[in-house]
């Protein structure tokens, strides 16, 4: 049966709640100026780091090996985070917006070819396990190293490895949901090709 045209309104409303889309733009440049925010971050971390490697720490606070491995782990928070930007504001940028034109890039991320709003949640799910391991690390440093730091309270260190356990189990979950609707979709796709035979 054939479509029946719409009428004048219909594709006016129909045409505008697609362009819709394009108010988002303006919150990816907004991740943009916070990404940029993060390379300021990382450049005064690494001259604190620079400088207590040439300077030495205070004699109250702790050894040097321990304060460069959690300045070290504070660079890779700001990188792990940063990664998560970019995974945002391109993959959601091309999920929701619009199609980037790279195809003939040579520096097109792999993973771009395949994103969808599944792809990226899974995504963006095992990279904030990365941020919250991370993080979890540094506990763990400080608890074994106390001296010269900010008493670590056992009930906190509780909740983060609780928070991290959810933050895998969500992942685990996403990333099975995602699964079992790409079987779905496959199967679908089959049954149809078979039906056309």
């Amino acid at each position: 049966m054939a479509k029946k045209p719409d009428s004048l309104l219909e594709s006016l409303l129909e045409r505008s709640i697609f362009a819709s889309r394009w108010l988002q733009a303006p919150l990816y440049v907004g991740l943009i100026l916070a990404q940029c925010v993060y390379v300021y971050q990382f450049f005064v971390e690494l001259w604190h780091l620079l400088h207590i490697t040439i300077h030495g720490v205070p004699k109250d606070g702790p050894d040097l090996s321990t304060t460069v491995m959690l300045m070290v782990l504070g660079l890779i928070d700001v990188v792990m985070i940063a990664n998560l930007l970019i995974m945002v504001i391109i993959g959601g940028y091309e999920t929701f917006v619009s199609r980037l034109s790279l195809d003939d890039h040579a520096d097109q991320p792999e993973w771009l070819n395949h994103v969808n709003a599944g792809v990226l949640k899974v995504k963006l799910a095992t990279a904030l396990i990365s941020i919250s391991s991370i993080h979890l690390l540094k506990t763990f440093i400080t608890v074994m190293n106390p001296a010269g730091s900010a008493p670590v309270n056992n009930h906190g260190v509780m909740w983060q490895v609780i928070i991290h356990l959810i933050f895998v189990v969500s992942a685990i979950a996403l990333a099975w949901t995602d699964k079992l609707m790409m079987a779905g979709v496959h199967a679908v796709k089959e049954e149809n090709k078979d039906a056309a035979h």
